[in-house]
């Protein structure tokens, strides 16, 4: 038996989650180091799934297994975390420590996740894109069996009156598995915990909804394990997330009789059997993921986008319900002042989403002020916000790490709009940076960017000019030459993949070996239709249809233009993204 080492490793926000590590008994020599990450059930914990690491029998892989935030050993009110995506982006922290702490690298890490650690898995690979190698996922909690009619919906209602509160499990331990001394161990175990905050229950059903609509943005080798009598969870989801998976290596098994515990049933040698077989397939392979270069011209979002651009049937109940929202909106635009700026300059264009960022509702009468304040607050505008601070926390990482580096700090911004991110970013940044280089199309944006630029008193470093984000030639002349290239909110609004991967060249070209690309994405969003039914774009009042980028077709696409991806933040809703990469040298 391998004797497990307790460690800590530090989360984006300062908390210390525990986890073990067992380290591999007969590593070869002079291959890299191999690693299984296992992750635990909802209530359990990492001691709950150690038994994985010696009935697997890998000795050539490292094993390692955390207790999530509020469960085992780690810190955190019982069953509770700030909020799903925070759990999520503690996934992404972990695997990050892994590589640094423990030299075990991305695409040298398999994922064994199992009930709600499935689902925080999932999500993360799909928001994330990480380059791991396989991923199993057991009895995935998709959707939960709450048997009480109506439940979610109270539950959301009685959060918005209480604030965030627990439910504890109905769910007793017999029906878990038949393994009797796993029963009678979850009812003795004094680490388990039975209760669980609405936050992280109604966090999971909503990232399990957009999960598994969203499937085929998942690209990595993904087998799934559904127990045949899961009390727990329903079945349908995870069918539907087996077909829709992107993945051209996938598996699905299922077991019959098994109850929910899947990996800690009583016949679970059948599943841990199929569940090594794949991980060490996987292994004897490169890591391979289908090109997605040409996602704008084949594939689901090229389609999604084509049907949000094809005109309603006219006067059927779709084509009468956009057209009473654009009137209804027209007619809020008489007295809301940010409705009325998103149809005289476009919903997309820089001066609205300066207007997003201030964040002040503005109208004629308190009635104009509160259909303004109902506008700023749609999740999609909420989501522009948060896409402004990790913007701003990855410029000043960028910043400081260049600093450290004792390089200069001169910044390109290639669609800057007012360039309030950028400017806002240097509040007590010390040295300021060398020099500051603002561009767009628009000449309205460059007089209100130059304004605010003399407002915030940067004018002997910084200046805004004139150009074009998609002249890869002028591009690549950039003087003087970048160090940190940010380009933001643009690439979102073309569908066209070779328009952007020559201006992702064009980048490239500029930016000093070793300097570093800032870049948005959008590989979701909750209001598509609305987007493309009733809000124009800045181009002439044409309609706004977007077409969404997976976190991994937009990753490729900065790494086909010679950049490596370093970090990335995204908003708990999943539907925008901020990553940092470097130039290759």
């Amino acid at each position: 038996m391998r004797e497990a080492r307790d460690q800590t490793f530090s989360t984006h926000d300062g908390v210390p989650l525990f986890y073990r590590h067992w380290p591999a008994s007969a590593l070869p020599a002079g291959e890299p180091r191999k690693a299984v990450v296992l992750f635990h059930r909802g209530h359990e914990h990492s001691g709950r799934i150690a038994h994985l690491v010696d009935e697997l029998d890998l000795p050539a892989f490292d094993f390692f297994a955390w207790d999530a935030r509020g469960h085992g050993q780690s810190p955190g009110a019982r069953g509770d975390s700030p909020s799903f995506s925070t759990s999520v982006r503690d996934v992404q922290t972990f695997c990050d420590h892994l590589s640094a702490a423990h030299q075990v690298n991305q695409e040298n890490m398999a994922v064994i996740a199992q009930s709600v650690g499935a689902v925080i898995v999932a999500t993360w690979v799909h928001d994330y894109a990480p380059r791991i190698r396989a991923l199993v996922l057991a009895s995935p909690a998709f959707k939960v069996k709450l048997y009480v009619p109506f439940a979610r919906t109270g539950l959301a209602l009685m959060r918005k009156s209480r604030g965030n509160f627990f439910v504890n499990s109905y769910v007793k331990a017999r029906l878990l598995s038949h393994d009797r001394q796993r029963v009678d161990s979850y009812d003795s175990d004094p680490l388990i915990t039975k209760a669980i905050s609405v936050n992280v229950l109604l966090g999971l059903y909503e990232a399990a909804d957009r999960v598994v609509a969203d499937a085929q943005a998942i690209q990595v080798p993904t087998q799934l394990l559904i127990s045949g009598s899961d009390f727990v969870v329903h079945r349908k989801p995870q069918e539907q997330f087996f077909e829709r998976l992107g993945s051209l290596q996938k598996e699905k098994h299922i077991l019959p009789g098994f109850f929910h515990d899947t990996l800690g049933e009583r016949d679970r040698g059948i599943a841990l059997s199929s569940a090594k077989r794949f991980i060490l397939q996987n292994f004897q392979r490169p890591v391979h993921r289908p090109s997605l270069l040409d996602a704008d011209r084949l594939g689901l979002t090229c389609a999604e986008s084509e049907a949000l651009a094809a005109p309603l049937p006219r006067n059927s109940l779709r084509d009468l319900y956009w057209r009473l929202t654009r009137a209804s909106m027209r007619l809020g635009s008489r007295l809301s002042a940010g409705v009325k700026l998103g149809f005289d300059s476009g919903f997309d264009s820089g001066s609205t989403l300066d207007y997003v960022y201030r964040n002040q509702p503005t109208g004629h009468t308190a009635v104009g002020r509160m259909i303004d304040q109902n506008y700023l607050n749609s999740i999609g505008w909420r989501g522009i916000r948060q896409r402004k601070l990790h913007l701003e926390e990855l410029l000043r990482l960028a910043m400081a790490q260049l600093r450290e580096q004792q390089r200069e700090v001169r910044i390109v911004d290639i669609a800057a709009g007012h360039g309030r991110y950028i400017l806002e970013a240097l509040q007590g940044v010390n040295p300021l940076p060398e020099s500051i280089l603002l561009r767009d199309y628009s000449d309205l944006n460059v007089r209100e960017g130059s304004a605010l630029i003399a407002e915030k008193g940067l004018s002997e470093i910084a200046r805004f000019v004139k150009g074009d984000a998609f002249d890869q030639a002028d591009l690549a002349a950039l003087q003087p030459k970048p160090s940190l290239a940010v380009v933001s909110g643009l690439y979102e609004l073309f569908a066209d993949n070779q328009l952007v991967g020559g201006s992702l060249a064009g980048l490239a070209a500029a930016v000093e070996p070793g300097g570093y690309l800032l870049y948005t994405g959008q590989p979701w969003h909750p209001q598509l239709e609305l987007i493309a039914r009733a809000l124009t774009s800045h181009r002439q009042g044409q309609a706004w249809i977007m077409r969404r980028r997976s976190q991994a077709e937009m990753d490729q696409l900065v790494e086909a233009a010679g950049f490596r991806k370093i970090t990335q933040r995204i908003d708990e809703w999943g539907i925008f993204s901020v990553s940092l990469a470097q130039r290759v040298q």
